[in-house]
This record gives C-alpha cells, sequence and structure tokens, in this order.
C-alpha cells in the first residue's frame, strides 16, 4: 500500500512516516528541509503551498508505484495573537498552509484515486477546529475550513470508493510549540493582557501533552478500517469533555468556559 504524508520531518507526521514503513507500507513524505530519516521512507522536497510542486511530488510517486492509496494531508503551522494585530502576510500563511496546502494535495491525488476506485484521505485538523480558541483565531478559521471542505469532499467522492476522516488532536508535546508564530507586537500585550496568559497556558497545556505516537497510532487504525468514521478525537478525557460541552451547553456558556480558562 502507497502512502503520502505532508509534513513528515517531526511531529505527528515523523511519528506516522516511521510507523507505517515498520508496518510495511511504502510510505512518501514531504519535507522542507534536509531531515534525517529512516532509509525506507522516500524524502520529497515540497511546500504544499506551491500547487506546481505538490504536482511534480505526486507525479514522481505516481511513476515509480502507479497509486496513491493514502493520502495524510499533516502539514500545518500555527500563528498566535489578537486577531486585529495579525497582519495579511501572517494571515495568508497561516491559511495557505493549513488549508489550501490540503486542497493542493486532494487537487492533485483525488483523480488518481478516482481512476483506481478506491483511496483513503486523512486530515489533521485540531480541536481547535471545532471551537474559536482566542488569540489562536487564524488557526482555529484554517481547521474550522479544513473541516468544512472535508465534510464537503466525503459526500461527493463517496461513489469512487474513496473515504475522507478528520484527526482533531488536543494537546501534544511536538514542536509545533516552539516553531509557533508568535504576535510580540508591544501593543498587542498592552491591549490585551490575556494574551500573555493565554500563551503561557497553551504552551504549558501542550509542554505536558500527549506522545505523538498515540495519533500515529491512530493514523494507522484509520487505515486498517473498512469504513473509518468520518471523524476522530484524539486528546486528554479533558479536552474530550471540552467537545461534548460545546455541543451541548448554550453557546453562552460554553463562551464563558473558553473565556475563564484563556482570558481571565
Amino acid at each position: 500500500m502507497i502512502v503520502f504524508i505532508t509534513g513528515i520531518s517531526s511531529g505527528f507526521g515523523l511519528e506516522t512516516a516511521k510507523l507505517l514503513s515498520r508496518q510495511g507500507y511504502t510510505v512518501y513524505g514531504t519535507v522542507r528541509r534536509d531531515v534525517d530519516l529512516p532509509p525506507d521512507i522516500f524524502c520529497l522536497k515540497v511546500d504544499v503551498r506551491d500547487h506546481e510542486a505538490v504536482e511534480a511530488a505526486v507525479a514522481e510517486i505516481i511513476e515509480r508505484e502507479g497509486r496513491i492509496d493514502v493520502l495524510v494531508n499533516n502539514a500545518g503551522m500555527g500563528i498566535c495573537g489578537p486577531l486585529e494585530f495579525n497582519s495579511e502576510e501572517e494571515i495568508h500563511l497561516q491559511m495557505d498552509t493549513n488549508f489550501m496546502g490540503l486542497v493542493h494535495c486532494v487537487d492533485v491525488v483525488l483523480p488518481h484515486m478516482r481512476r483506481q476506485g478506491s483511496g483513503k484521505i486523512i486530515a489533521i485538523s485540531s480541536i481547535g477546529g471545532l471551537m474559536g480558541l482566542p488569540f489562536q483565531g487564524y488557526y482555529s478559521a484554517s481547521k474550522f475550513a479544513v473541516e468544512g471542505y472535508c465534510e464537503a469532499l466525503r459526500l461527493e467522492t463517496k461513489p469512487f470508493g474513496i473515504t475522507v476522516t478528520v484527526i482533531r488532536p488536543g494537546d501534544f508535546a511536538t514542536s509545533f510549540t516552539t516553531s509557533r508564530k508568535k504576535n510580540t507586537d508591544e501593543a498587542a500585550f498592552l491591549t490585551y493582557p490575556a494574551y500573555q496568559k493565554s500563551i503561557d497556558k497553551v504552551e504549558h497545556d501542550e509542554a505536558n501533552g500527549l506522545n505523538p505516537r498515540l495519533l500515529a497510532r491512530k493514523i494507522s487504525k484509520v487505515i486498517q478500517k473498512k469504513h473509518p468514521r468520518y471523524g476522530y478525537v484524539v486528546s486528554s478525557c479533558e479536552q474530550h469533555l471540552s467537545i461534548i460541552l460545546k455541543r451541548v451547553l448554550p453557546d453562552r456558556w460554553f463562551a464563558a468556559i473558553l473565556r475563564k480558562y484563556y482570558c481571565v
């Protein structure tokens, strides 16, 4: 089985690539810089924001293997800061990486899956794609976009034997924390005193979060299922509870809970 994973230089992508390779899958993955990986994982230097680069990478896989059975859309990044202080450049970087990067990959891989009459598309979203997180508003927006896109995609592609699954991680201890782009404008901190508290809370929770191998194992199980669910949450019990509360509580009540946790 041929698996194409975006963003395998660290975190979820790296652990997933290593696990699937050990399990006997043929794994191709994208990186944006040179990294040391096991020799049985094929690296392709690609920025998923570049549609032509994605096309070239997929063409190389098809030329070598003749098919792609699984696409794991993992490449992503985060930006934090008060919404009014995020620049146009930062907004485009966030949306182009997390959302348009996924779109580019699906656009190129989907025709091959349609022709072969099968395929699995797995998108890494976030619990931030189910609730708007304060001071991570554009990150949440990018993941909300992933959720809506995949909801439509699974309906359109079902007749072709293609499944679409969204995986929503909670807090995990990965390099995502240190690589997150932060707004450091002094005015942002002065205008929004809760901003620093929110950053500290998020970074603490992530540093003490789950091991990314747990998410890799979930992806492996999804690949093995003939009929995987539309979506899975992989998080702590507390974060699972927050998603349930979001569904059942009045909006104002849940907003008060989020505000107390992140902003007060």
